[in-house]
């Protein structure tokens, strides 16, 4: 082995040992700007769900969803324009998903001082995300789910990898996820069009999302 094709070797290892780079969540804010739009300055989504929220869900989660978006695997026509190659290049893509998932919004009224101004305790109060409680039997949920939805959704409903958070997620937009899953509309993460949901019960559904409403998170 030559001296110069084993320099090339070593340069080679060590770059492939380098860590990715860092994301930059000053620009993943500024980003933010055009997602507040319907997301909320927080990323606490809202109109009850019609715009689900992103604050604190996982970054993996959020870059493979706007790569779908762009590729229209799944199918959004108002997020379509923003996720254009020219608008939010994958660079992007991965400030503003890592900026989203280090949001921490609290499930409790927050307690003031006295020493706050009148904005202060208004943002402060804006932050809050509490979900309604759902009708449904809450211990058949629990059951439900821990038999069918931990392996990609974790016992907390906190997500692995590329598998969403569940809780302190609007009840209606799960509701609406779950019917496009059922109807083929949009694919089921890794399993196409068929998943674990097809083989549930419309009540298991119901009691899975009630269940889910009294797991807040992990402020609570």
């Amino acid at each position: 082995m030559s001296l110069r094709y084993l320099a090339m070797t070593l340069a080679a290892s060590a770059l492939l040992a380098l860590p990715a780079s860092a994301a930059d969540l000053e620009k993943g804010k500024e980003i933010n700007g055009t997602c507040a739009a319907c997301h909320g300055e927080f990323g606490q989504g809202g109109k009850k769900g019609e715009y689900p929220r992103i604050a604190g869900q996982r970054a993996a989660y959020i870059a493979d969803q706007l790569k779908s978006f762009r590729a229209r695997t799944r199918v959004n026509i108002p997020m379509f324009p923003y996720t254009q190659e020219r608008e939010l290049p994958d660079e992007d893509i991965k400030d503003i998903a890592e900026y989203l998932a280090s949001i921490e919004l609290p499930t409790k009224m927050p307690t003031f001082t006295g020493n706050e101004d009148a904005l202060t305790r208004l943002l402060m109060v804006e932050k809050v995300m509490i979900i309604p409680r759902a009708e449904g039997d809450i211990d058949n949920g629990k059951t439900v789910y821990q038999k069918n939805c931990v392996t990609c959704h974790a016992k907390t409903g906190l997500g692995r990898g590329k598998f969403p958070m569940l809780v302190g997620q609007y009840t209606a937009y799960l509701k609406r996820q779950i019917e496009l899953y059922l109807k083929g509309d949009r694919p089921h993460d890794e399993e196409g069009t068929v998943g674990v949901l097809n083989g549930l019960k419309e009540k298991d559904v119901q009691d899975i999302l009630a269940y889910l409403t009294t797991l807040q998170g992990p402020s609570e």
